[in-house]
């Protein structure tokens, strides 16, 4: 079983992720890409899919067309987990490439 954040790592974690956005109705973290067209977008997502399948932690997204929105939660959790962060971790390190 993976652990829910404290509200102390919560606050770390949301320091240590500053392109991230916290929603507080899911506990859940959020980023909003954009790239020049629809095949940036894909290959992006593309490089995602493989890493959250090797740590079998997937994203919810959304694509539409040059877009990306990606939202970070975990829910055998029940919200924010160490997972989430890093995959968002991850999924910065593509994007500052």
């Amino acid at each position: 079983m993976v652990d829910q954040l404290s509200e102390a790592e919560r606050a770390d974690a949301l320091d240590s992720l500053p392109d991230w956005d916290y929603n507080e109705g899911r506990d859940a973290i959020t980023r909003t890409v954009v790239f020049t067209d629809f095949a940036e977008a894909f290959g992006f997502m593309t490089q995602v899919a493989l890493i959250a399948e090797r740590a079998d932690h997937h994203p919810e997204w959304t694509n539409v067309w040059n877009r990306v929105e990606i939202t970070l939660t975990t829910h055998d959790a029940g919200g924010l987990s160490e997972r989430d962060v890093e995959l968002a971790a991850a999924i910065d390190a593509i994007l500052d490439g």
